[in-house]
């Protein structure tokens, strides 16, 4: 059977074409432009603009996470840490309908008592504030993090931290064997975490861990939240920033320049900094185009904040992401979302891409630099060929909505229709 979405405005992954009109075959594109078939059945989107399906470059997700993600156009989430490694998603995946596409890291390579141990003693107690979260989840959510928290402390080849180059080898084989598509290396020392003197690997073993990943042709992302640390990551050569540096410190304009002459990309997840600083996601949760589409639980996290570090300033947060842009930075969407609790607040699986969008705008980006970091941009990035574009041969990962994101970029939101593999999904609330 063909599809055609005929009348649309397309933005391709990379601009507005001038094609009206997209033929979906199976699973694929068949064209983009040319003569409907008199057999097809064809979808009016008048009025309304079709956009490749959106990519988070950063989540700690679950199967609810993964579904909620799909409501949204979110087609394919990238995990920072977490289960779902090609070994994973074959366990765990099999016959699951109607949840996006994911990828993962595996676990994170990170010393003793280093992040994101903070938030899990080492002990392996769960702190009170986390239980009483947990109350409130949905049993599926509330599994997946009570796996992840005895993932991290019962099973120590799998999750073990590294003190050494020869661990640090080791671990990465370890999650390259799991299935891991990139691997991710923790720099936090904590500080703009409320969390100060955490333990940060060093230099040696954590350029041990980027080696090794480079050897097995997997790119090397770093968690870092300041400029020392991405420094520090630069220098040891990883590919990708997955976050901003929350400070503004003088020599910012000399870490610009090791992040763009080292060809590495930032994903910036500007929401997650705005909620470290302090700020909800508040007004977004009012958009019913949200609130329809998300529980009670992701709507009471989306009203809450982190706000550990309220002395940082979003002003500082859009200069820097705006001179790695001007720089020639790849700069990617990505939320880190992870589980609905409120002291994780501010964000939500799918919905947060949307936001993050609206804040690259606000920092300076226009509408459609800010789809490409959605879309084509992630994409090439992280090696996802078949993705990101709208082109003949892609996968029909498509998101047909109402209005002219590529001019007012809060329309990605009104969502008409969503296609993941070619079959529609989702259609409007």
């Amino acid at each position: 059977m063909i599809t055609a979405i005929t009348n649309a405005r397309i933005f391709d992954g990379e601009n507005v074409i001038r094609a009206t009109t997209v033929l979906i075959e199976g699973e694929q594109i068949l064209s983009v432009g040319g003569e409907v078939p008199a057999h097809a059945v064809t979808i009016d989107a008048k009025g309304g603009t079709l956009l490749p399906g959106l990519i988070d470059a950063h989540v700690h997700t679950s199967v609810e996470g993964l579904r909620d993600a799909l409501k949204f156009g979110v087609t394919t989430e990238l995990e920072m840490m977490g289960g779902f490694t090609k070994n994973g998603r074959e366990a765990q995946l099999q016959g699951i309908e109607d949840i996006a596409d994911v990828r993962s890291a595996g676990m994170g390579v990170t010393p003793p008592g280093g992040h994101p141990d903070e938030l899990m003693p080492g002990d392996g107690e769960i702190p009170d504030f986390v239980l009483k979260e947990l109350e409130k989840m949905s049993e599926e959510d509330r599994n997946a993090m009570l796996a992840a928290h005895a993932h991290d402390h019962d099973h120590g080849e799998a999750a073990a931290a590294v003190s050494n180059r020869d661990e640090a080898l080791v671990f990465v084989a370890e999650q390259v064997r799991e299935g891991a598509d990139y691997i991710k290396i923790m720099i936090e020392e904590g500080t703009v975490l409320a969390a100060p003197g955490l333990p940060v690997l060093s230099q040696d073993i954590l350029s041990a861990a980027v080696g090794e990943a480079h050897r097995y042709g997997k790119i090397a992302i770093a968690h870092v939240l300041t400029a020392d640390s991405s420094r520090q990551a630069i220098e040891v050569g990883v590919d990708g920033l997955a976050h901003l540096f929350i400070d503004r410190p003088d020599n910012t304009s000399d870490l610009v320049r090791m992040i763009a002459e080292a060809g590495a990309f930032v994903t910036p997840c500007l929401v997650l900094n705005s909620s470290i600083i302090g700020n909800s996601a508040a007004e977004l949760a009012k958009d019913h185009r949200v609130s329809s589409r998300l529980s009670p639980e992701w709507v009471d996290t989306l009203n809450a904040s982190f706000h550990t570090y309220p002395q940082g300033s979003m002003e500082d947060n859009y200069r820097n992401v705006m001179d790695l842009h001007h720089a020639g930075v790849d700069i990617l969407v990505g939320t880190d979302v992870s589980v609905p609790v409120p002291s994780l607040g501010g964000l939500a699986h799918g919905a947060s891409v949307h936001h993050e969008m609206q804040l690259l705008v606000e920092a300076g980006f226009t509408p459609v630099e800010a789809l490409q970091s959605a879309t084509s941009k992630t994409a090439r990035r992280f090696g996802l060929n078949d993705r990101g574009r709208i082109i003949q041969g892609a996968r029909a990962d498509l998101v047909l909505v109402d209005g002219d994101p590529t001019t007012t970029i809060s329309d990605t939101l009104s969502i008409r229709g969503i296609w993941l593999r070619g079959i529609q999904k989702v259609e409007e609330v």
